[in-house]
């Protein structure tokens, strides 16, 4: 009895001293330990996404990738492997386990060392949101009181629920629902039994045991959670046999990319984080763009092969890099994927290894495609680039383009037989030299409906389309013509097209603008002026409206009167803009004269789905409005008094609609020309290469600078704006010229010197082709106080005949001609010995 008396003596106090030492160490932590009531309120990082307006998936920002699951929405068989495995006793203890302590300290005592983990899943909730990693008795000791508090906070479900969403399952994923999409591609709710247990024994180490770097590992690991499962009764013999022989299939899965649009990603996200700050990252938000998937792929497919087509034209300028030279030893080929691997790819182009070469096809390792053949046919194109002017001899056979062992970029192109049925061959390409932007927008309210601001994001980020200010050619002339217009000029005022020879006092030199080609027709109707680009034209028109006048009124098409130089050269394209600022111009003339500004943000919704943000851009008012006015000094945004109480806001009207279809009558005669070919009247504007989209409701302008260094075309569709352009970012550089290619068809070459309706516009009429695709033509609606009357094709001057000497022409009301042609009248009015009466 005395014995016993001392042990329960010495057990009591064992047992105060221990209740004493854990209070003790309590009081010590206490103001260590976080408040765990955060957890009731705790926000996952989640990455933000980019979508297009119709909810294509464009880019994902954030270091952590984390799709959130609902406890209801997490898989049954997900929650038992995890109870299995990592906390059998889960729904028992309080948040910690003492006969996993227990069996843990015997462990150790008999082993000397940790074999045997015995934290809760509680306790590495507590250790995930709270705590680090490092192995130190005081961070296990707050662990075990983070843990209980978590207990008392919340129920079993919710403490699963964020342990779900929160653990870390390596290759930057935080929670189930992003591991699975990681390593599977799926859903977590459609991973099988086999793919549960995988990702449930990750865990432990999740770096090492996950299926893309140790299939072995994570394969012995997913055995050991099935073992587990069926003996605690979760699964059946029959299920643990099933999933145990299925084979592990993994791979990296990024972020489902459905649309092709990251200088539009990119944009969204600045603006993203301009608004919301770094945490924008982290914050789940999900930004609807106002891009068109449609659209934006059209727009992607016209621009890129515009450019590939307009280097090539010029010539090949060899290998990238040559790996083995001829006489030394050949890479193997697990070699040739290994260096591949290592290349990017930019697109369409794909970097490939030539391994053997023959007078009419080529043997290449492709990255990620393994061999393929290189046929003659896509390889003839590639005579020897000189300069930007001229090109080598075209080549006779693929020896005198290629050698093994040259590390070469190739694209694959799709041929169209006969039968209509199109395949697919691999053609040698190259990086292009020169770059390219395009941009379409809505000119009804604004919204960007596609975006190409380069070749590739991946070879290089600047962004043409917004940032890139370049002289914009003749693409300048519908606006001086607009001024000429709200002055009084009409589409059948005569203007001397004749050479322009002035001295300059300051310089001491003569400006001697000149067409391009460098023909003169004299008096010329103001339309054929637009649409033919005729450069002495637009000089004396901006004469007739005045320099500083001209300038003013650029402003109000959102242009920067900083950007454009006081000199006439303006009436050349002297001056300088982005592309999006051109389809911003452009817009005025398309939507009656109404002044939008773009953008490219249409909501921004939280991870839950409750709206953020969501753009009120101003919009087009057709009737009932009361305030829209007509700016007929210089504008600029604060002219334009919103009125807070109005839910829509109207875009101010800067140039009347009257004037705004007439300038859109001048843009479609540059399209389709005018006349009548049959009796020798015909005639072609410079954008007559769009007449193959046989629409009737299009119209634009070609932009090309002295010495092609920029071109550029611009133009309208219902519905739309779009503007490309073409250039090298070194603006010294010229786009250059070329001679037709004897291996291919002279049909379908362009050749000769590079300009707007040659490089930029082809780009342009295949974007119109698809993005017009099934949208009815426009019938023409002519506004108000315009009228239509026949007048003489040469003088303008009203006439009675109706032979192919006259034609209908639109004016507005009070400006038409009043006097009819008359047979006295000769060609002398419209000459003087100053040549500048016709302005």
């Amino acid at each position: 009895m005395k014995f016993i008396k001392r042990l329960f003596i010495f057990t009591l106090i064992c047992i105060i001293l221990g209740v004493g030492t854990i209070f003790g160490f309590y009081l010590y932590v206490k103001p260590e330990l976080p408040d765990v009531a955060t957890l009731k309120d705790v926000e996952l990082q989640t990455p933000m996404q980019v979508f297009s307006q119709d909810g294509k998936l464009i880019s994902q920002f954030g270091e952590k990738r984390r799709i959130p699951v609902a406890y209801d929405d997490i898989p049954q068989h997900l929650i038992e492997a995890l109870i299995a495995t990592e906390d059998s006793r889960f729904y028992d203890h309080p948040g910690i386990d003492p006969i996993g302590i227990t069996r843990a300290a015997v462990v150790v005592a008999m082993s000397g060392s940790a074999k045997q983990g015995a934290s809760t899943i509680t306790q590495q909730l507590a250790r995930n949101f709270f705590l680090s990693n490092e192995k130190k008795i005081m961070r296990k000791i707050k662990e075990i009181f983070i843990a209980i508090h978590i207990e008392q906070l919340l129920s079993k479900e919710e403490i699963m629920e964020l342990y779900v969403n929160k653990i870390f399952l390596g290759y930057r994923s935080y929670g189930f629902g992003a591991a699975a999409q990681t390593y599977f591609g799926k859903e977590l709710k459609n991973l099988t039994l086999s793919e549960m247990a995988t990702l449930a024994g990750m865990p432990k180490a999740p770096s090492t045991m996950n299926p893309i770097h140790s299939l072995e590992r994570a394969t012995h690991r997913r055995n050991v959670v099935l073992l587990r499962m069926l003996d605690e009764k979760y699964i059946t013999q029959a299920e643990y046999d099933q999933a145990r022989s299925e084979v592990i299939t993994s791979r990296y899965h990024g972020a489902e990319i459905e649309l092709s649009a990251p200088y539009v990603a990119e944009l969204a996200r600045a603006w993203m984080v301009k608004r919301y700050g770094e945490e924008a990252y982290t914050s789940g938000m999900n930004i609807y763009t106002t891009v068109d998937s449609k659209l934006q792929q059209a727009a992607n497919e016209a621009a890129i092969n515009n450019l590939l087509a307009y280097d090539e034209r010029h010539g090949y300028r060899g290998a990238e890099k040559v790996l083995w030279k001829q006489g030394e030893a050949a890479f193997e080929f697990d070699k040739i994927e290994k260096t591949l691997r290592r290349v990017p790819t930019y697109g369409k182009l794909v970097p490939a290894v030539v391994t053997e070469v023959s007078n009419k096809q080529a043997t290449v390792i492709i990255k990620g495609e393994g061999e393929q053949i290189l046929s003659w046919d896509g390889v003839k194109w590639a005579r020897k680039f000189l300069t930007d002017d001229r090109q080598g001899p075209a080549p006779k056979r693929i020896q005198d383009v290629l050698e093994v062992g040259e590390q070469v970029w190739v694209r694959q192109v799709s041929i169209s037989s006969d039968n209509e049925e199109s395949t697919a061959e691999w053609h040698l390409s190259q990086v292009p030299n020169a770059n390219t932007a395009f941009v379409s927008m809505n000119p009804e309210n604004g919204a960007v409906l596609s975006l190409v601001g380069g070749f590739n994001f991946i070879h290089n980020k600047f962004n043409r389309a917004t940032q890139s200010v370049r002289q914009v050619g003749s693409s300048i002339k519908p606006f001086i013509y607009s001024a000429a217009v709200d002055q009084g000029l009409t589409l059948a005022t005569l203007i001397n097209d004749a050479p322009i020879n002035q001295w300059d006092k300051s310089q001491g030199t003569a400006w001697r603008p000149k067409n391009s080609p460098p023909t003169y027709t004299g008096p010329t109707r103001l339309r054929i002026g637009l649409a033919q680009s005729k450069n002495v034209m637009a000089v004396r028109v901006l004469r007739e409206v005045g320099l500083e006048e001209t300038r003013q009124y650029l402003a109000r098409f959102g242009f920067d009167v900083d950007q454009v130089p006081r000199s006439e050269t303006i009436a050349l394209g002297a001056g300088s803009l982005t592309p999006m600022k051109m389809a911003q111009g452009y817009s005025v003339f398309a939507n009656g004269g109404y002044y939008v500004e773009p953008f490219y943000i249409s909501k921004v919704e939280g991870p839950y789905g409750d709206l953020e943000f969501e753009a009120t851009p101003k919009t087009i008012c057709t009737q009932d409005c009361e305030t829209n006015p007509v700016i007929d000094t210089e504008f600029n945004e604060q002219d334009v008094v919103e009125d807070e109480a109005q839910t829509v806001q109207y875009a101010p009207q800067v140039i009347t609609e009257q004037t705004a279809f007439l300038v859109r009558e001048m843009m479609y005669s540059n399209v389709w020309g005018g006349g009548n070919w049959r009796d020798g009247t015909g005639w072609n504007g410079t954008g007559w290469r769009a007449q193959k989209l046989e629409r009737r409701d299009i119209g634009g302008k070609t932009g090309t600078t002295n010495d092609s260094k920029d071109a550029w075309y611009n133009g309208y569709g219902p519905g739309m704006v779009a503007v490309a352009w073409v250039g090298f970012d070194d603006h010294n550089r010229k786009l250059g010229r070329t001679k037709p290619n004897s291996n291919l068809d002279s049909k379908s070459q362009i050749s000769g010197a590079e300009a707007g309706a040659k490089t930029a516009q082809p780009a342009w009429v295949d974007f119109m082709h698809t993005a017009l695709e099934g949208v009815p033509q426009q019938q023409k609606e002519i506004p108000e106080d315009i009228v239509r009357v026949r007048i003489d094709r040469d003088s303008g001057l009203l006439t009675n005949k109706f032979d192919s000497s006259s034609m209908f022409e639109y004016f507005v009301k009070g400006t038409e001609p009043t006097e009819y042609i008359t047979n006295e009248l000769t060609d002398s009015i419209y000459t003087s010995e100053g040549g500048e009466e016709l302005f």
